[in-house]
């Protein structure tokens, strides 16, 4: 149970900017953890919980709870918004490399994007959503699943394919060589 969000959320839903900023100061410093872990550039990261809390001010009166608390729902936004930013980041960059290019920049140009981070972008949002609540997070499939509307056996199915997806992905990022391999 999540006393403080319990007493903060009603009032910070029904437009009470105290409780609202109450709510920020809470929740964002986990949340920007959260965002710094997905990206590779802090200011995005910061960004990214802006815009969270901008939704979660917009969107207060249709937010799912979770013990009463808004974090499942703020995590899952902030998620999102990750993968807007990174998506028209390389859009941006491609942009650039067409106008301009510059040895110096074909860095940025080529991020590598072969690691499990890049796995998790290839994944499906819902699968997404129920391997950060639940890996990154420490969320239950319970918590989950009153997180995203949907039933304990699905996050529980999602949560199976998402993991085993990670689980090849970093067999082949880590090739096991015969001698002296630890599992």
């Amino acid at each position: 149970m999540n006393d403080p969000d319990l007493l903060l959320w009603p009032r910070a839903r029904d437009g009470d900017r105290a409780a609202f900023r109450a709510l920020f100061d809470r929740h964002e410093q986990r949340l920007f953890r959260h965002a710094v872990r997905l990206l590779s550039v802090r200011e995005d990261a910061k960004d990214a919980v802006a815009i969270a809390f901008l939704e979660l001010w917009r969107k207060r009166r249709t937010v799912r709870l979770v013990d009463g608390s808004p974090l499942p729902w703020l995590l899952n936004t902030v998620t999102n918004t990750v993968r807007n930013l990174e998506r028209s980041g390389r859009r941006h960059r491609l942009a650039l490399s067409r106008i301009y290019h510059d040895p110096r920049h074909a860095e940025i140009a080529a991020r590598d994007e072969s690691g499990i981070l890049g796995v998790l972008a290839t994944m499906p949002v819902r699968d997404q959503q129920v391997l950060v609540l639940s890996v990154m997070q420490g969320y239950t499939e319970a918590e989950i699943a009153a997180a995203l509307g949907v039933a304990p056996g699905t996050v529980k199915s999602r949560l199976s394919r998402a993991k085993a997806r990670l689980r090849v992905a970093a067999d082949g990022l880590h090739p096991l060589s015969a001698e002296g391999a630890v599992r």
